[in-house]
């Protein structure tokens, strides 16, 4: 029994401790937003890298933004995929404006998104490159904060904050809503403490030369997390990577099913195990939630006024996160839901030795390296 007894209080401790983090998060949020715009840059001409595989709703639309914007200098993009027939290639070839299609990436390692980079990187005629996910859509002014951040001074990458988009019926929305609800407010939170360094797939610019002395993309050909490796090794060289202040893009989310959605963000909480474990152990604090509910199995009242607390604090926070995004992915009753399963993907990833990439099931060794399942036997 007395471990019972241990393990409530502890929960009670964790919870409250929890509630202080979203109030502090919320405080967060307020300044991410409020953020000085860096000035505008000159104009120079950009080269987009944009990897795909498969099709996905809106593809063609997300992939039309990066080129509707509002910047005088040339504008090329380079787009493809690691098997020629990929039917996104398709989509791509419909795109107007300077766009190079390329299909068939040489496999470089595990990470099958590396080797189509380093395809791309290939058929790029400019200084600036600028790398993002398919499912990214952006606003006109886009380049034009891209740009003004990376030409500051001792910045050595670009990388942008984003908000979640249902694309695919309900469960991608519910996706979404873990984005805004969950990941936006922990990246600000780190961002306001400046314990973070993140750099992330959403978007990350740098010069061809700052690439080439990381190692360029053939060194990261093995990493699970090779957007926060890209960082890391910018880092390394004494320069910056840079979050583009009071600016968020579009993730859309695509996941059409529950099992969709777990596997996705399975992968998603596995990665940052791999990168931070500490880090990773730490964020239990973003769930205050579920930590009360499970106070109250141990001490009633205590856990029940705790649990009002943690409702009030995470509906607060929601609510100012979609003032910066525009409009819940979700309806806020699912909020409790909502921040459930995210604990329940928080505890499956510290027993997690696999995931799921683009249909391929990997181990992650030592170091954040992939390794295929049939070779780690």
């Amino acid at each position: 029994m007395a471990i019972f007894h241990v393990l409530g209080w502890l929960s009670f401790v964790l919870a409250l401790s929890a509630i202080g983090y979203t109030v502090h998060a919320i405080l967060a949020v307020h300044c991410f937003a409020c953020a000085p715009q860096p000035s505008l840059a000159p104009p120079e001409p950009v080269t987009l890298l944009k990897p795909l595989h498969g099709h996905e709703p809106r593809l063609a639309e997300n992939l039309a933004t990066f080129l509707a914007q509002d910047w005088p200098a040339t504008i090329q993009m380079v787009a493809g995929a690691n098997q020629a027939c990929d039917p996104a290639l398709t989509t791509a070839r419909t795109l107007p404006g300077d766009v190079v299609v390329v299909g068939g990436a040489p496999s470089l390692g595990a990470n099958a998104k590396i080797a189509n980079l380093a395809c791309l990187e290939l058929c790029a005629a400019y200084d600036i490159l600028v790398l993002s996910d398919s499912d990214m859509a952006v606003s006109p002014d886009y380049l034009h904060r891209i740009v003004a951040a990376l030409t500051q001074p001792g910045v050595g990458a670009v990388t942008c904050l984003y908000h979640g988009r249902g694309d695919a019926g309900f469960w991608s929305r519910f996706a979404a809503a873990a984005i805004d609800w969950q990941f936006i407010p922990s990246v600000m939170m780190s961002l306001a403490l400046g314990i973070g360094h993140p750099c992330m797939g959403s978007t990350i610019a740098l010069r061809r030369d700052t690439l080439a002395r990381i190692g360029g993309f053939e060194a990261f050909a093995d990493l699970l997390a090779d957007d926060y490796e890209i960082g890391a090794a910018v880092r390394r060289l004494g320069l910056r990577v840079e979050v583009v202040p009071a600016f968020l893009i579009t993730h859309a989310c695509v996941d059409g099913s529950i099992a969709a959605v777990l596997r996705h963000e399975l992968r998603w909480s596995c990665t940052l195990r791999a990168v931070n474990g500490s880090a990773h152990l730490g964020s239990v604090l973003c769930h205050p939630l579920p930590l009360a509910l499970l106070a109250i199995a141990f001490h009633p009242i205590p856990g029940i006024v705790t649990t009002v607390a943690a409702l009030l604090t995470r509906a607060f926070l929601a609510s100012r996160v979609d003032g910066l995004t525009g409009a819940p992915p979700i309806s806020r009753w699912l909020l409790p839901a909502r921040d459930i399963f995210s604990f329940i993907v928080f505890l499956a990833s510290f027993t997690a030795r696999s995931v799921d990439w683009q249909g391929q099931r990997l181990r992650t060794g030592s170091g954040g390296r992939m390794v295929s399942r049939t070779e780690s036997r």
